[in-house]
C-alpha cells in the first residue's frame, strides 16, 4: 500500500522527516518497505530557469535556425542557438543550463552540454513543452507570461511539490490502516505515547454539513440481502461538469500510483485512499426506474463489467441493480454501462458496508482485485458511509460544480455495535513481560479510538470500534498496547523460566534426526513441499479436505498424498536442468473421516524421491542410473537403522507400476516402486521416477520397540541359490516368503525378491519373479547333498501350492 507523505500531513500536524515516520510506522508493526522520492514532473524541472531572449538574428549557414542571446540573471548573456519557429526577441522562455538532465515525454532522457551547430557556440537551450515533460506540444518553444522573472528556477515558477511515498507491507488484519487516514490514526497514538500528550490528533478535514437539496430527483433504495449489506447510503447530484482534475488532486493520485481519469472518478478514487471507504459513483440517467435494489441470487445472468469482459453471475454475487438489470458488482467492480462519462450531468453517489465474506467469494470466483474489494474483504468501518460522503460531496462541488438534487439516505436495518472486550492489567504484564504503568496503558488505549465502558481495580471493559476488525479479544488488545509502546522498549530477560518435562517429542525430534542424516549420507537433500494442491490431481470421489476460500485453484484442497507435490518439485528442477535428484520430506496428508467427532485426519508421511543417475557422470560406471534396487537399499537401511523388523508383500497401488510394501503385524510400514508413467506424464516429468512412501506415525509407534540382539558371527559360510519362478500374477512375494520359511526351517536364513519380470515374451496371466535364498548351518559346512535338498523341497513346495514352474 502507498501512502503519500504530503497528504499524511494534511491530516496530521507533524514535522517528521519521512525516515522518522518510516521508524514509527515500523516499529509499530506498519513495516514501511521503502520509501520513494516522487516528482510531479519527472527530473524536477533541475537546472532550468526563467530567461529572456534579448537579441535573435537568423544563422548565416541554417535558415531555419536562429542565434539568440537569453538573459538568465547571471553576470553574462548566453548564446544559444535555437530552432524553433516562434522564438522571438522580448519573450520570456525556460532555458535548459548546460548540464541539466531533461525527460521529455517520449523519448530517453538526455543531458544538455557546451556545443557548436552548424559552426555557432550554443551555450544551453530554449525549451519546448514536450522537452521537458510538461506537456506534449512540439511546436515550438514554451513562452511565459511577462510578470516572470528571470532567472526563477522553472520548479520555483511552477509551484512544483514534490513529494515521498511510504511502501506499506499491510498485514491482512489490518484493514483500519488501509487509508490515509488510518495511518494518521496509528502515528498520531505513537506520538502520543512518546510525548506523554495528548498533542497529535489525525483530523479530518473539510467534512461539512451538506447543503439543502432541492430533491427534484428521488432514487428509492432496497436491501433484499441485508447479511450481505449491513448499511447502504446514498445521495444525488445534478448540474456537475465532467472534466479533468486540479493539479493537487491528479498529484496525490499519482503519487500512490493512480492514473487520473475525471474529476468524478478521481473524488471516489481520493476519499478510498483518505477515508478506507470506497464510493461508487453511477449515472443518474442510467438507473431505470430511478431505483438502487441490492440482492444475490442473479445465478446465470449475464454482466458486462467495466473491463469489457463478460461475466456469468453466481448465486452469492451482491449485486446492486436498478429496476430491470444488474449495474455493479457490489464492493468489486463497476458495470459498463452504468458509470460516469464525459456526457454524465447528475450521479449518485453510494457509500456502503458490506459483509467481507460476501466480498471475499465474489472476488475470488470471478479473479477481480481492485482497490475497493481489497477493503472490503478486511473489513471497512460501517461508520465512515456519512462522512465519506459528505467529504465526496465537498469536493465535487468544488471540482465540478452541481447542487445536491436528494438528500442523503441512509439505510442502515441493524446498527453494528462496538466490541465488548474485557482488559486485565495483570494478563497484560504476564503477556508482556514488562510491568507498564497503568497510566500509560489507558493513555495508549484512549488514543487508537477505544473507549472505556467501565473501570474496576484490575481491569478495564472496552468498547472497541469496529473499524478495528481484528481487535476482538483481550490478548488483541494487549497486542495494540504493546506495538504503540514499542517491542524494542520491553526489556530482554535475564531469568530464563522454563518447565522440565518428558515428551515423546523428543524421540520424534530424533528419530527424524537420524534418519535425516541417514539420507543426506546417502546422497539425498530434504526439500519441503505445501500442504496445498490441486484438486484435478485426485480420481473423483477421493476424500479431500478442501479449503473454503482458496488462493488459487491450483490450491484448493489439501494433499492427500505427497507424491504430487513431490512431482511438481522434481518437474521444476528438471525444467532447469537438475535431472539427477534424490529428495526426501517429512510432511503431513489431510483426509476427511466418517467419524463424527473427528471429522478429519493427519498422517505424518516421509517420501523419497528418486530420478536420473545415481552419481555424477563419471567414466567408471556402466549403469548409473537409479533403479528399484537403489531405492530399495534406501527404504531398508532407514527401517534397519531404527531396529524395525519387516515382512514383505507385493504392492497393489495405481500409482506405482510395480513395487513391494512393507508391514509389520498388518501395521503398513512403507509403500515404494516405480510411479506409473501416466501419472508422471500428467505432472510433466517425462523421467522414471521412483517413490518411497512412509507411514512415519506408524515408524515411529515401533522405535525403540524393538529389543537389540547380537550373535557370534557364525564359523561356516552361507550358501546362495537363486530360482527363476513363473508365476500367475495374483501370486504375491509374501505367499513365496511364507511357503519358503514353511519348507524348511532349519536352514534357510533370508529369501529375498531380486527381479520381476512382466512382458510379452511370457504367457499371458503370468509373470516372473527372481528370488534368492540364503542358507547356512551354524554347526557345520553345507554339502552339495543339504543344498539340493532344500531346494527341491523349496521347488515342490512352490509347484504343488502355487502351480509355478521354473524358467
Amino acid at each position: 500500500m502507498k501512502i503519500s507523505y504530503n497528504w499524511l500531513k494534511t491530516l496530521i500536524n507533524i514535522d517528521l522527516t519521512p525516515e522518522q515516520v518510516d521508524e514509527y510506522l515500523t516499529s509499530s508493526g506498519l513495516e514501511v518497505e521503502g520509501i520513494e522520492a516522487f516528482e510531479t514532473v519527472k527530473g524536477g524541472l533541475k537546472g532550468i530557469v526563467v530567461g529572456e531572449v534579448v537579441e535573435k538574428e537568423k544563422h548565416p549557414d541554417a535558415d531555419k535556425l536562429s542565434i539568440t542571446k537569453v538573459n538568465v540573471g547571471a553576470t553574462e548573456l548566453l548564446n544559444i542557438v535555437c530552432g524553433a519557429p516562434n522564438v522571438a526577441a522580448g519573450q520570456k522562455v525556460l532555458v535548459a543550463m548546460i548540464g541539466a538532465k531533461l525527460y521529455p515525454t517520449t523519448g530517453e532522457p538526455f543531458e544538455i552540454k557546451k556545443s557548436k551547430i552548424r559552426g555557432a557556440a550554443s551555450e544551453g537551450m530554449i525549451c519546448a513543452e514536450d522537452e521537458i515533460g510538461l506537456g506534449n506540444s512540439h511546436d515550438g518553444i514554451m513562452i511565459l507570461p511577462n510578470h516572470a522573472v528571470v532567472g526563477t528556477p522553472a520548479a520555483e515558477f511552477f509551484k512544483l511539490e514534490n513529494d515521498f511515498v511510504l511502501e506499506i507491507g499491510l498485514t491482512p488484519n489490518r484493514a483500519d490502516a488501509a487509508s490515509h487516514y488510518g495511518v494518521a490514526r496509528d502515528l498520531a497514538a505513537i506520538l502520543n505515547c512518546k510525548s506523554n500528550s495528548n498533542s497529535h490528533q489525525a483530523h479530518l478535514h473539510n467534512i461539512f454539513e451538506l447543503p439543502e437539496a432541492s430533491n427534484i430527483n428521488k432514487v428509492d433504495i432496497t436491501i433484499e440481502n441485508t447479511e450481505a449489506c449491513k448499511r447502504y447510503s446514498g445521495l444525488v447530484i445534478s448540474g456537475i461538469t465532467i472534466k479533468p482534475s486540479p493539479d493537487w488532486l491528479k498529484n496525490y493520485l499519482l503519487a500512490i500510483g493512480l492514473r487520473p481519469i475525471n474529476n468524478i472518478v478521481d473524488i471516489t478514487n481520493f476519499v478510498l485512499h483518505d477515508l478506507g471507504q470506497p464510493l461508487h459513483a453511477f449515472d443518474l440517467n442510467k438507473i431505470t426506474g430511478n431505483k438502487i435494489i441490492v440482492k444475490t441470487g442473479l445465478e446465470n445472468t449475464t454482466f458486462k463489467t467495466l473491463d469489457g469482459t463478460e461475466r456469468t453471475l453466481l448465486a452469492n454475487d451482491l449485486m446492486i441493480c436498478n429496476e430491470t438489470e444488474p449495474m455493479c458488482l457490489a464492493g468489486v467492480f463497476g458495470g459498463l454501462d452504468s458509470g460516469v462519462t464525459e456526457n454524465t450531468s447528475a450521479i449518485f453517489l453510494e457509500a456502503a458496508y458490506f459483509n467481507p465474506a460476501y466480498i471475499r467469494k465474489t472476488s475470488k470466483q470471478h479473479g477481480l482485485k481492485t482497490d475497493s474489494s481489497f477493503r472490503f474483504e478486511r473489513g471497512t468501518d460501517p461508520e465512515m458511509t456519512i462522512t465519506a460522503l459528505k467529504r465526496a460531496a465537498a469536493l465535487i462541488f468544488e471540482c465540478a460544480g452541481g447542487t445536491l438534487s436528494m438528500d442523503l439516505v441512509d439505510i442502515y436495518p441493524e446498527k453494528l455495535e462496538p466490541f465488548q472486550v474485557a482488559f486485565s492489567y495483570t494478563n497484560c504484564q504476564a503477556l508482556i513481560g514488562k510491568e507498564i504503568d497503568r497510566s500509560i496503558i489507558k493513555h495508549i488505549i484512549l488514543s487508537l479510538g477505544i473507549t472505556i465502558a467501565q473501570e474496576g481495580n484490575d481491569g478495564l471493559l472496552l468498547s472497541v470500534p469496529q473499524y478495528k476488525t481484528d481487535v476482538t479479544r483481550e490478548a488483541d488488545v494487549i497486542e495494540e498496547v504493546m506495538r504503540i509502546y514499542g517491542y524494542n522498549n520491553v526489556e530482554e530477560s535475564t531469568l530464563i523460566k522454563f518447565s522440565a518435562s518428558y515428551a515423546d517429542r523428543e524421540k520424534v525430534t530424533a528419530t527424524d534426526n537420524t534418519t535425516a542424516n541417514l539420507l543426506i549420507g546417502f546422497g539425498y537433500s530434504e526439500m519441503m513441499g505445501l500442504s496445498l494442491t490441486k484438486e484435478s490431481y485426485y480420481p473423483e470421489g477421493t476424500s479431500l479436505v478442501k479449503i473454503l476460500n482458496p488462493l488459487s485453484a491450483d490450491l484448493n484442497v489439501m494433499r492427500n498424498t505427497m507424491l504430487f507435490g513431490g512431482l511438481e518439485t522434481l518437474a521444476y528442477n528438471i525444467n532447469r536442468k537438475q535431472a539427477d535428484l534424490k529428495l526426501f520430506e517429512f510432511g503431513k496428508t489431510y483426509e476427511k473421516t466418517d467419524n463424527p467427532d473427528f471429522k478429519y485426519s493427519e498422517t505424518k508421511h516421509l517420501t523419497l524421491f528418486v530420478t536420473g543417475r545415481k552419481y555424477s557422470e563419471n567414466p567408471y560406471g556402466e549403469n548409473n542410473k537409479v533403479d528399484f534396487a537403489f531405492l530399495k537399499a534406501s527404504v531398508e537401511s532407514i527401517l534397519n537403522k531404527l531396529s524395525i523388523k519387516f515382512k514383505i508383500n507385493e504392492l497393489s497401488d495405481s500409482n506405482f507400476s510395480y513395487g513391494l510394501s512393507y508391514l509389520q503385524k498388518n501395521k503398513h510400514l512403507v509403500s515404494f516402486g516405480l510411479v506409473d508413467k501416466s501419472i508422471c506424464k500428467k505432472l510433466d516429468v517425462n523421467a522414471e521416477v521412483f517413490y518411497a512412501d512412509f507411514n512415519w506415525d506408524n515408524v515411529l509407534s515401533l522405535v525403540g520397540k524393538t529389543k537389540l540382539e547380537f550373535t557370534e558371527i557364525p564359523k561356516f559360510p552361507a550358501v546362495r541359490r537363486d530360482l527363476a519362478l513363473l508365476l500367475d500374477k495374483k501370486v504375491t512375494y509374501k505367499e513365496l516368503e511364507e511357503l519358503a520359511y514353511s519348507a524348511e526351517r532349519k536352514l534357510l536364513k533370508s529369501v529375498n525378491l531380486f527381479d520381476i519380470y512382466e512382458g510379452d515374451k511370457l504367457e499371458a496371466g503370468k509373470k516372473s519373479y527372481a528370488v534368492s535364498f540364503m542358507l547356512q548351518d551354524e554347526e557345520a559346512t553345507l554339502n552339495d547333498k543339504q543344498i539340493d535338498n532344500v531346494m527341491q523341497k523349496l521347488i515342490k513346495t512352490y509347484t504343488e501350492k502355487l502351480g509355478a514352474s521354473l524358467r
